[in-house]
């Protein structure tokens, strides 16, 4: 397995200890995670001049986490991307939760004013990596039920990243968990993705409008600049004159991913670090690669859609790791996850998690080298 190390990562705004934990694999390959938010801190190998590169745009210690507001890295839920109005119906009866996006603040964003990438998390070290668990309360940002999640980071010596969630509830309510990490494959500090290539394994994808909620209509790719079937550079048609790319600023949508398995067999070639796997088969959801730092970027998952943003409203003011200020477009999301708005649209599928029930899901990202 890869070997862990814990250390401290500084204190909250209230005094609390944030802990940063580091797992590394026989490629000298390291993921730092810590407890504030669950998230993804760093993301490092070793590229094609032997130079270590990381590819997860980050801050140096908790208290910068905290003052974030990008969900940089964050384990985000209960339920990931938007709700309009923030209304949900489960078993007939309407809940509203938090409003805290939209033009006018009226709609639901990624778990409300305090969503679970703002939370403080336990961690143990497990013989597969480190595993977060966080107690939601029932009411917490609206949400009915008392639930608890857990989510595994784990690290292959093949430098799969391997995210696996759990949760289980008392009462019938909302999951949809996903991670909010921005990847930059040329390296967190070296500015615009633009001409770094995306490919997503989609050939539909949900219309949005200029709140980036969808209405239900499920279009196909063919024939627009949403058709990312092939490798395509970021900036190719980003900034075309096509209405979901125009109201989004770029790309900020959820892509269907194609009902079918990995072309690869998903199998680590060293024993002695294996992931295990949710039952049910990961489908290829996209892959990203850059000419320049030579990396490749493949993510696996069990969810049904994917949202893929472009970074449109990172801003800068807040430095993060070296100083770096994050601006437009420097980094790239692929958030796995249930397609946005599906209580308002009950052809999508519906993110509800039943009392007693145990909710799994998992995301891979395998780092690569181009040939």
């Amino acid at each position: 397995m890869a070997t862990i190390k814990k250390e401290s990562f500084g204190k909250l705004s209230d005094g609390r200890e944030v802990e940063l934990y580091t797992l590394c694999n026989t490629k000298g390959t390291e993921v730092k995670v810590t407890t504030y938010g669950a998230r993804l801190v760093a993301w490092s190998a070793f590229g094609k001049d032997h130079e270590r590169t990381d590819i997860v745009l980050g801050y140096a210690d908790g208290a910068s986490y905290e003052k974030d507001d990008t969900s940089m890295g964050g384990l985000v839920g209960r339920h990931a991307n938007r709700i309009a109005g923030g209304k949900v119906t489960i078993d007939g009866k309407t809940y509203q939760l938090d409003l805290n996006t939209g033009s006018h603040n009226q709609n639901h964003i990624h778990g409300g004013f305090q969503g679970f990438h703002q939370k403080l998390w336990t961690a143990e070290e497990t013989d597969q990596g480190v595993k977060f668990t966080y107690h939601a309360a029932d009411g917490e940002g609206g949400y009915p039920g008392n639930m608890t999640v857990h989510v595994l980071y784990s690290l292959s010596n093949d430098n799969e990243l391997s995210i696996r969630y759990e949760a289980v509830s008392d009462a019938d309510t909302v999951c949809n968990l996903t991670n909010h990490a921005y990847f930059n494959l040329n390296g967190f500090a070296s500015g615009p993705v633009l001409n770094q290539k995306i490919q997503i394994f989609a050939d539909k994808y949900t219309w949005a409008d200029a709140e980036s909620l969808p209405d239900g209509r499920i279009l196909d790719v063919a024939g627009t600049p949403m058709d990312l079937r092939q490798p395509t550079r970021i900036g190719e048609h980003i900034d075309d004159d096509f209405d979901e790319l125009v109201m989004g600023k770029g790309y900020d949508h959820n892509w269907v991913i194609r009902d079918e398995k990995p072309v690869v067999e998903m199998k680590p070639a060293d024993p002695s670090c294996p992931i295990d796997y949710v039952g049910g088969g990961l489908k290829k959801a996209a892959y990203a690669e850059s000419d320049q730092s030579g990396f490749t970027l493949t993510c696996y998952t069990t969810q049904p859609g994917v949202q893929f943003y472009t970074g449109n409203f990172l801003n800068g003011g807040l430095p993060g790791k070296d100083g770096v200020e994050f601006q437009r477009r420097t980094g790239f999301c692929l958030e796995t996850q249930y397609f946005p708005n599906a209580f308002a649209n009950p052809n999508f599928p519906q993110p509800i998690l039943k009392k007693g029930d145990t909710w799994k899901a998992q995301t891979v990202y395998v780092l690569g080298q181009k040939d």
